[in-house]
């Protein structure tokens, strides 16, 4: 017999038992279904055999690692499904693209077309497999033995991933034949799937998916987002031009020794959409605000000196205005449901002020511009003074730039409004996306530990804020923006890869933000690295690494 404790509670099971057996009899104490489990401190799939002395709990879709879960699980049911529907032979002919909301956008290669009819079939055959309680198997097999197997099959982007991996061993999970690579845990079959949707979405498929707020109901898809899906597509195509879809094409063109010219092109892209953005400023000459707004760590800072320099050189006089200069001090500060300051309220802001500065600018008037000092949490006049004359504009920066709230007194024909965001291009297969959030989590660990001292454990610890104040004060927005700038670089991660990796291995294994760090160096530990000297003084990634001409 085995003894476990479980939420605190010591139970006896017969020796072998699983862990899903344990996860039936306490699943009465949990809202939502139970996905996973973690036992002595290490996330398990409910397939696993529990351990005599182990201590147990379960986590459900509304934690990260359980919703994740569930997400690549039904991923896994979908490519299943798909190649029921389309056959066997079109099997590496659908792709995940990127995220969009809440779904998943999934591109079909040249030979096969979307289409309502196609995005029904696959659904009503993704509920049939769901209806049958399938197992989702995993197997352990040889690195090689993996190279070999996909290579076969034709899928060349997983033959190139396991290629370049360090570890002798790859899991490899199949569901009623059809076998797959996840980076990841999965639910033990099919049958727990049952929150999903399936679209036709313009010339691919859409696969919608619970959010962790509501892991047991699929949101429905909002059309307004026809803006940030163009950016993704032209990213998309950015990866494809530079041969660099996927983390295999990244690690061989960084084997091959062409990570130089990669980057270097990469560089000029993106130097070229500034420019392009700077032009459509300037041409329409009622233009006196840029408004810039992203989330953390999408590159704000960096971006808007890059954009003041083509500005400069289409002969206008820029002026950077951080909307943070114009907090409220410290005691005004809202503060949220546990107590604490909630710095991302547009609350923060002492809007009177901004929008009464703002005007008299545009009016010709001359006014000093405030700093505000976060040490004592007041907004300090040294004597800094601005008029505007015809050639000036205005670059102002701040997470909220987007909404008309915060400069509702400025007339709306003086606005130009980007939205940038680190949108990641690159993911680490066909079938597995890097999250957006990934990216900016490990910019935001590296910066904050060189400039602000905070351990990768303070920034994995409050990182989940962040997100909450993006999703209600950024991303609810990014559609009103004239124009969207994706700040993420194809080659970053193989940079940012031997700064984040100490910062995490500090990190106590007896700590909760022990398994986000785990599964981050796990993820980190598919990109060969690249040396940082490679990369331009006034690249955006420097704003995070060091190094930047512009000192941020």
């Amino acid at each position: 017999m085995a003894v476990i404790t479980v939420n605190g509670e010591l139970r006896e099971y017969e020796d072998g038992t699983c862990l899903e057996t344990v996860a039936g009899d306490v699943q009465g104490q949990k809202e939502d279904r139970i996905l996973l489990a973690v036992m002595n401190g290490k996330l398990r799939e409910l397939s696993k055999k529990i351990k005599d002395g182990a201590s147990v709990s379960f986590l459900t879709g509304r934690d990260k690692p359980g919703i994740q879960t569930y997400h690549r699980s039904v991923e896994l049911l979908f490519f299943k499904a798909f190649c029921d529907v389309a056959g066997r032979e079109h099997a590496g002919r659908a792709v995940v693209q990127c995220s969009l909301g809440n779904g998943l956008y999934i591109k079909l290669k040249e030979g096969i077309r979307a289409s309502d009819q196609m995005a029904a079939k696959i659904k009503e055959r993704m509920e049939e497999l769901v209806a049958l309680k399938l197992p989702i198997k995993k197997r352990n097999v040889n690195t090689d033995e993996a190279v070999e197997l996909f290579g076969r099959r034709g899928m060349k982007d997983k033959e190139k991933l396991f290629y370049y991996r360090r570890v002798s061993r790859v899991n490899i999970y199949c569901l009623d034949g059809y076998e797959d690579y996840y980076f990841g845990y999965m639910v033990p079959d099919t049958g727990y799937l049952t929150a999903f949707d399936l679209l036709h979405y313009e010339d691919g498929l859409l696969l919608m998916l619970p959010d962790q707020s509501d892991p047991g109901h699929v949101p429905e898809f909002q059309e307004d987002r026809k803006k940030l899906f163009a950016v993704m597509k032209e990213t998309d195509e950015w990866g494809e031009k530079l041969h660099a879809g996927c983390v295999g094409e990244l690690n061989e063109q960084i084997a091959d020794g062409k990570c130089r010219d990669l980057i270097l092109i990469q560089e000029a892209l993106q130097e070229k959409k500034i420019g392009e953005i700077a032009e459509a400023i300037v041409a329409d000459r009622s233009k006196k605000f840029v408004m810039i707004a992203g989330p953390s760590s999408s590159g704000k800072t960096t971006f808007a000196r890059r954009l003041s320099i083509q500005l400069r050189a289409q002969g206008m006089i820029p002026h950077p205005i951080s909307v943070d200069d114009y907090f409220v001090d410290r005691e005004h500060t809202p503060r949220d449901q546990d107590g604490n300051y909630n710095f991302e309220a547009l609350e923060c802001i002492d809007l009177d002020t901004f929008n009464r500065d703002m005007n008299a600018l545009l009016e010709g008037k001359t006014i000093e511009l405030p700093r505000f000092n976060f040490k004592t949490g007041k907004r300090e006049y040294k004597g800094e003074y601005l008029t505007m004359g015809p050639s000036d504009i205005l670059v102002i920066e701040g997470i909220h730039c987007l909404n008309d709230r915060m400069s509702e007194h400025l007339p709306k024909e003086n606005k130009f409004k980007i939205y940038i965001s680190a949108l990641t291009q690159l993911n680490v297969d066909e079938h597995n996306r890097i999250p957006t959030t990934d990216g900016r989590l490990l910019r935001r660990m590296v910066r904050d530990a060189r400039t602000r001292g905070n351990s990768a454990q303070e920034t994995i610890r409050m990182w989940p804020s962040v997100r909450k104040g993006e999703e209600e004060n950024i991303f609810p927005f990014q559609e009103e923006a004239d124009v969207m700038f994706n700040s993420s670089l194809i080659y970053e991660l193989a940079v940012l890869k031997q700064y984040a990796e100490p910062l995490l291995f500090s990190i106590p294994r007896d700590s909760r933000e022990y398994v986000e760090a785990k599964r981050l160096l796990k993820f980190l530990d598919y990109f060969l690295g690249v040396d940082s000297s490679e990369v331009p003084m006034n690249s955006l990634i420097r704003e995070f690494i060091g190094g930047s001409c512009f000192q941020v």
